[in-house]
């Protein structure tokens, strides 16, 4: 009965929290700058296309880079695509890629961040010396050993982003974790017989939704740059796919013939998204801190 009056207790404090970090949130004009721009490109990319229609398949050399018009918007690129649907095309992409990569990563490093701060012990410092280990080799030359192995679509660069950027949100939830597992109502759980299980994902987790929320953004940010890299490099998704890393290789010699509608929309595009999603992070990170709270 005790535990139970306790965990009601917790919900109702997180509940009252929660209410007051939205509150906080929504205060913060750069924060909510960056979730305007973000739902702005969502739209963009999967709504545009539909009132936008372009061939972004098949190629037509009698358009082969014209210049921003009417009847093409941002103009065309060296194959006769039109830049503006390649934009929304490649975007799509790039969104999609580093919104499932996040999220891959996020769900990764907290359970692994969960169970080795929960454990503590001898698994703890093995499982957390994978972390440094993992954390001393950049991620970016593992992806690009990778992507240079094999030819990665859309689904493979999820997987291959997720499987190496999970390492820093497993420190944040391990750290969490450490100071959630003393607490009373998590003793009192393990003292009337509750599991191991229902501590971690009932108690914990639940207790460590802001710092999982906050790492997701920042994640989702760095996931965008490095698709961003390899593409530039021409390790990304392979033609006729696109994404705006791709789009900016394609269009760099272009530049320097003053065809600079092929490389500065896709490049204002990667850092308005990207910085974004860092400020929607801060924002988060600002509202869920209780410090701040009056």
């Amino acid at each position: 009965m005790t535990a139970v009056l306790q965990t009601q207790a917790v919900t109702g404090e997180l509940v009252s929290g929660y209410r007051l970090s939205v509150r906080r949130f929504a205060r913060n004009r750069l924060a909510v700058t960056g979730l305007a721009v973000v739902v702005l490109f969502l739209l963009f990319c999967f709504v545009g296309p539909l009132l936008y229609s372009t061939d972004q398949t098949h190629t037509d050399l009698t358009q082969v880079n014209l210049a921003p018009s009417g009847a093409h918007w941002l103009g065309t690129d060296a194959v006769g695509h039109d830049e503006l649907g390649r934009l929304m095309y490649g975007g799509k992409v790039s969104l999609l890629v580093g919104l499932a990569a996040g999220l891959l990563a996020t769900v990764i490093g907290t359970l692994w961040g969960a169970v080795a701060g929960y454990a503590g012990g001898w698994l703890d410092a093995v499982m957390m010396r994978v972390v440094d280990a993992g954390i001393a080799i950049p991620a970016l030359f593992i992806l690009l050993v990778v992507s240079a192995i094999t030819t990665p679509d859309a689904l493979g660069l999820i997987v291959i982003l997720g499987l190496v950027s999970w390492l820093v949100p497993s420190r944040l939830v391990r750290a969490e974790t450490l100071s959630l597992k003393s607490r009373d109502y998590v003793l009192t759980l393990r003292a009337i017989g509750g599991t191991h299980g229902r501590a971690v994902f009932r108690h914990i987790l639940p207790n460590s939704v802001s710092t999982i929320v906050v790492a997701a953004t920042f994640q989702v940010a760095d996931a965008i740059l490095l698709i961003a890299y390899v593409s530039y490099l021409g390790l990304g998704v392979q033609p006729p796919s696109t994404d705006w890393g791709g789009m900016l290789s394609a269009g760099l010699t272009a530049a320097y013939s003053g065809r600079w509608w092929l490389i500065v929309p896709p490049g204002l595009a990667i850092i308005l998204v990207v910085c974004a999603f860092n400020a929607i992070g801060d924002g988060l990170r600002d509202a869920f801190d209780v410090r701040g709270r009056a």
